[in-house]
């Protein structure tokens, strides 16, 4: 998805040799049955969230990894991975992008900082809500901790293997693989080679929470129960541990001191349905979905299970065949997945250490074509109807769009059937007005659409133009020479009026890109500047005083503010008082999701939307994606990022969920009153919608 605002996830466990222990014989069993499941709105996909398929240490576009195990996220949405064979820890702060948080790349041990550290084969990854990284080093046989400035050190762990209790480095552990945090501090261990649950405090005291350390399978007193090679914990809001009892082929539950199984029969093999009847082989990981619901990386099932609390078990997403397939859940395949996270979303991270990915489980909305194919010039429906240099998209109350068809000099309509008519223009550039079958357009950059249906152009000839309901075109304000000066539409000067957007009483706002400034024309045609000094710059302050840097796209919301994309990567709000501030963008090219003081763009000319609530859409073109940013200035990205696409007039066009969804060249965005999302592509002669 949508690169998102996240919040701390289950870590995820990572890949280990096993042999099938003993286990009683089940019950009878009946026809198992499976569950395509999606609790989060919207519809389930499988995807790759990273790395290319080869194993390798390669940072950015392609991006490799080497037995990708642990994966854990934090309330920023950076993804930190337990990077086993490479010894490192890496943290990926866009999808694609990532750097080493911490190891040398050498297997050994090592405190330090960054990459003076070092680890022995990483396998699990959590986070504590100070945002210090704790990491189960299972070569070393040891828990480290990374802090928020990468500093590594060892809570736990005399690095021999062994089960020994005590503070730090006086206990022993025998290759811990997986861990979790709960809100106190406290730390979790599946101490696989020691066949127990171990507890660490946040004074680094380790105690053993349950297991005899003799591999097998009992139920009851924790002191007394009996697990084999445990291989992931998860803890949930009650304090209830669940663990993957990996060997057992059981998810077990650990509650009040007191150990039982909440789903598996423990026969290796696949089957759904009740608790007793259940089967897994070799369960690894485990997670929480956002019901509270329990994740299972079923490895050797090549499938991602769902156990409810009551124990009803469904398969959520893979075919059962081991191998590397992105799309439909039930189509999808793994290649013995090993660990799970899930973030606010309901997105579910895994970890597939064989395809040397990680991958996801996007429960997103898709992307259509609704209208266009190739470039050209034809009105009809959907893909019989041609498109040539698409400029920009409003949506009416209706759902009616209105584009900016800028190379065929028209402006074009299409009907939520999706059915292509031609509004005004004669596809010969001029700056005639009249009935729309005569009158002219020179190219142009903005439209919009106000409440009574008037549909507004800022045209290429320093006009903006209003085109009726019935289709009689007008020049609202500019005298076809560039300049800056308002008062009357007959004399008022722009200086290459860019994007424009209309409020509910007829307003209509101008983005007057070389002036600097951002323009208002009321509904008779008078002119006055809303904001801006008119000197390029960056300032903030009352409107009069404050600069602006080549705006491009101006929108209103429902109260009267104005936002403004501008050349400085920098999404700027007004309020109707006349205040001018910074709402997101740190002035640099780049892309991060986030705050709006940490967030970045990447825009040439970037265009913008408000929706009913105040969201902003920012048409972010050269990351190809659709940005969105909340009133609170928190940016996402509801074009997920790993669709990002070098610009160029090669078309790349995928449709289907927005996590593998491609676009090029973004360059104008609408939103309609179902939350829809519009889009018109440099590149792409077609009109995308999100929904």
């Amino acid at each position: 998805m949508i690169k998102k605002f996240l919040m701390p996830a289950a870590t995820l466990a990572c890949l280990l040799s096993c042999n099938n222990g003993n286990v009683p014989p089940p019950p009878p069993d009946p026809t198992p049955v499976t569950v395509i499941s999606s609790t989060p709105n919207g519809t389930p996909f499988v995807g790759t969230f990273g790395g290319n398929g080869l194993p390798g240490l390669l940072q950015g576009t392609p991006q490799e990894f080497n037995g990708v195990c642990g994966v854990t996220i934090d309330a920023a949405g950076n993804v930190y991975v337990a990077d086993r064979n490479n010894h490192k820890i890496r943290k990926i702060t866009t999808p694609g992008y990532d750097m080493v948080l911490a190891g040398s790349g050498t297997a050994g041990y090592a405190e330090g900082t960054g990459a003076s550290a070092q680890f022995s084969s990483p396998a699990g990854v959590a986070l504590d809500a100070a945002g210090n990284v704790y990491v189960a080093d299972a070569g070393n046989h040891r828990i480290r901790k990374i802090t928020t400035a990468g500093v590594v050190s060892t809570l736990a762990g005399s690095g021999t293997p062994g089960l020994v209790n005590g503070t730090g480095t006086l206990a022993s552990f025998n290759s811990p693989i997986a861990l979790t945090v709960d809100p106190a501090g406290n730390v979790y261990v599946a101490d696989q080679g020691n066949h127990v649950i171990r507890k660490i405090t946040p004074a680094g005291t380790v105690s053993t929470l349950a297991g005899t350390g003799a591999p097998g399978f009992t139920e009851g007193p924790a002191a007394a129960a009996q697990f084999s090679s445990p291989s992931g914990v998860v803890m949930n809001a009650a304090g209830i541990l669940y663990v993957a009892d990996r060997e057992n082929h059981r998810i077990r539950r650990i509650a009040n001191g007191i150990v039982t199984t909440l789903a598996g029969n423990g026969v290796a093999g696949f089957g759904d349905g009740p608790p007793n009847f259940t089967q897994f082989n070799a369960p690894y990981g485990v997670a929480l979905d956002l019901a509270g619901n329990v994740l299972v990386a079923d490895e050797l099932n090549q499938r991602i299970r769902k156990i409810t609390p009551g124990g009803l078990t469904s398969t959520i997403a893979g075919s059962g065949a081991a191998g590397f397939a992105d799309g439909p859940v039930d189509a999808a395949q793994f290649n013995s997945p090993t660990a799970l996270a899930v973030d606010s979303a309901g997105t579910i991270y895994i970890a597939d250490p064989l395809n040397q990915r990680i991958r996801e489980i996007w429960f997103g909305k898709l992307v259509s074509s609704p209208a266009g194919s190739t470039q050209g010039y034809a009105d009809g429906a959907g893909a019989n109807a041609k498109f040539s240099t698409l400029s920009d998209i409003d949506v009416d109350a209706s759902g009616n769009m209105y584009i900016l068809d800028a190379g065929n000099y028209r402006v074009r309509k299409i009907t939520p059937a999706g059915t292509v008519s031609t509004l005004a223009g004669t596809g010969v550039a001029g700056s005639v007005n009249g009935a729309g079958n005569v009158a002219q357009f020179k190219g142009g950059t903005g439209i919009a659409v106000d409440g009574a249906g008037n549909v507004y152009v800022s045209d290429g000839n320093n006009a903006v133009r209003k085109i009726t309901p019935d289709g009689q075109v007008s020049t609202l304000a500019g005298t076809g020479t560039s300049g800056y000066v308002d008062g009357p539409g007959n004399i008022a000067q722009f200086n290459l009026a860019y994007g424009i957007d209309a409020d509910a009483a007829g307003n209509v706002y101008v983005a007057d890109l070389l002036n600097n400034r951002v323009r208002k024309i009321t509904p008779a045609g008078v002119v006055n500047t809303v904001a801006g000094s008119g000197l390029p710059g960056y300032r903030d302050g009352p409107a009069d005083s404050a600069q602006f840097s080549s705006p491009s796209g101006v929108a209103v919301d429902p109260s009267g503010n104005l936002y403004v994309a501008e050349g400085t990567q920098r999404i700027r709000k007004i309020t109707p008082s006349g205040m001018v501030s910074t709402l997101a963008g740190t002035g640099a090219n780049g892309f991060m999701d986030g705050p709006g003081n940490i967030a970045q763009f990447w825009m040439i000319l970037g265009k913008l939307r408000c929706d009913a609530a105040g969201n902003i859409y920012v048409a972010d073109n050269w990351n190809s994606c659709v940005r969105k940013i909340t009133p609170a200035g928190v940016v996402s990205t509801i074009v997920r990022a790993n669709a990002f696409l070098t610009l160029g007039p090669a078309p790349h066009l995928d449709d289907g969920p927005t996590n593998v969804a491609r676009f090029n060249g973004v360059n104008g965005v609408a939103v309609d009153a179902s939350g829809a999302v519009y889009t018109t592509e440099l590149y792409n002669y077609r009109i995308r919608k999100i929904q």
